[in-house]
């Protein structure tokens, strides 16, 4: 259940915040670097 909350606040975030191409890249970083602590 968490995994799919964690998806959803996911996809929100990068539909939120891609309106340009170098957003879209930004907000790959982000969603690594969530996974990465996630797993800590």
């Amino acid at each position: 259940m968490k995994r799919v909350a964690f998806v959803f606040v996911l996809l929100s975030v990068v539909l939120a915040g891609c309106n340009t191409v170098a957003g879209v890249g930004k907000d790959v970083e982000k969603a690594g670097e969530a996974i990465q602590k996630s797993t800590k």
